[in-house]
């Protein structure tokens, strides 16, 4: 049996910090990752930066295949500097499937090859896997992917059908239509976009509805089947044909292949693996850390995983879930759209004092820059307390002025003092003087 000080499982980005750091402090580091295709984890290689490179490529009007070409290429590149910036200096990087045969116990298995190893810190860091619905045909019919498979298509569809209304499906949906796709999204839920704010939702659907896509909301599907090279999906509105389909029903930490059942580490009611305020599970010494811990799925989210991990092995404990602040997020629809915070009715139902106010983009001079009048800006905020509560941002650049918002929410920065900062001009965020004028 190998000992380590640090064993990580998977090549996501909390682990692979934790490991360099870690590292770098003299400890005796493995990871263990059992695609080579996924080093640096989910977002390098089959989300957030492969996704968003094809959206800037469609949105500078490139070909399908170049598209496809520059996505490979971005990968390939942060793939090979992530295997380096670990197996480089000093990190044993094993390629290799890895189970729990015990609670500080490892097996790792690569073909033939079987070695066991253990650890004083362990920590799981597999993320999360396509969530499949019982629909029968879904996984067995030609033609049918899910977020991963629909990046490696060889041929632009015609036809494509997205499954689920979500941050993923919507993102999909946007970016194959402006690639030349004739985009239907199926969606079973009955309202577009629920959590966002009800009058930003209407634009979205709104703009994305102008831009050819379409919507059917409230559809039950109960099979997927193939008709020659078509696929069919039969919902409770009729029948459905697609050159492809998408499924994007969302996604669920990725356990099965740890054999957590030899262990007593605990999951939850949702399947995650249960932990505490410092990410650690019910076995001391063993952390779960990104998608695989049932939080919120987003790679920023991975690295402040990491923060809470690292200063609770190295420091006090004292930044942990309990002390993390407001999150935000960000849709790359076009334009994007950006939220943190509580939405009105969101602030309502806590009984909160609240103020609002709701800028749209056709009011704000970048937006004539820009030449794209779409969007609009919402705040709500305490008016007793000046708190700001809750912003949602529908505009270009949205998804980089949520980040200031962000810093002044977990900053207890008051709303007022927003509506007199000085701006440069002309740019979006200067808004924020007007929209916080309340």
């Amino acid at each position: 049996m190998v000992n380590y000080d640090l064993i990580v499982i998977g090549f996501g980005k909390a682990g692979k910090t934790l490991a360099a750091k870690m590292n770098a402090a003299g400890k005796k580091v493995a990871v263990i990752e059992r695609s080579k295709a996924m080093y640096g984890g989910t977002c390098i290689n089959i989300a957030c930066i492969p996704t968003k490179t094809m959206i800037v490529a469609a949105e500078k009007g490139w070909s399908f295949d170049d598209t496809m070409k520059e996505r490979g290429a971005v990968t390939g590149r942060l793939n090979a500097k992530n295997y380096k910036m670990l197996a480089d200096n000093g990190v044993d990087v094993i390629d290799a499937e890895a189970h729990f045969v015990s609670n500080k116990v490892i097996e790792v298995v690569a073909g033939d090859d079987r070695q066991e190893l253990t650890a004083e810190t362990i920590v799981i860091n597999t993320g999360a896997v396509s969530n499949v619905l019982p629909i029968p045909g879904l996984t067995t019919t030609k033609h049918v992917y899910d977020s991963t498979g629909i990046q490696t298509l060889e041929a632009l569809p015609k036809r494509l059908g997205v499954l689920g209304g979500g941050n993923i499906g919507l993102e999909f949906a946007g970016l194959y239509n402006r690639l030349g796709s004739q985009v239907t999204v199926l969606d079973a839920a009955t309202s577009f976009l629920p959590r966002v704010e009800p009058s930003i939702a209407k634009l979205a659907k709104e703009y994305m509805e102008e831009d050819g896509i379409v919507f059917e909301q409230g559809v039950k599907t109960s099979e997927v089947k193939n008709d020659g090279d078509e696929v069919v999906v039969v919902t409770d509105k009729g029948e459905f044909r697609f050159d492809a389909l998408l499924y994007a029903t969302g996604r669920k930490p990725n356990i099965e292949p740890l054999h957590l059942e030899n262990t007593d580490i605990a999951l939850t009611e949702r399947g995650g693996i249960q932990v505490n305020k410092h990410l650690e599970t019910s076995v001391p010494g063993v952390f779960a850390v990104g998608d695989v811990n049932g939080g919120l799925q987003f790679t920023y989210i991975s690295l402040d995983d990491f923060r809470i991990v690292f200063n609770y092995l190295t420091g006090d404990g004292s930044y942990n879930l309990e002390t993390r602040g407001v999150v935000p997020t960000a849709m790359f629809l076009n334009p994007p759209l950006a939220q943190v915070g509580l939405t009105e009715d969101q602030a309502k139902e806590q009984g909160l004092p609240v103020a609002v106010k709701e800028m749209p983009v056709a009011g704000m001079p970048r937006g004539h820059v820009n030449g794209d009048l779409r969007g609009a800006f919402k705040a709500v905020v305490n008016p007793e307390t000046k708190e700001i509560l809750g912003v949602t941002l529908f505009g270009q650049e949205s998804h980089e002025i949520i980040n200031l918002i962000t810093l002044a929410m977990n900053h207890h920065i008051p709303y007022t003092d927003l509506a007199k900062q000085i701006f440069t001009h002309p740019t979006m965020a200067e808004n924020l003087n007007d929209l916080f004028a309340i």
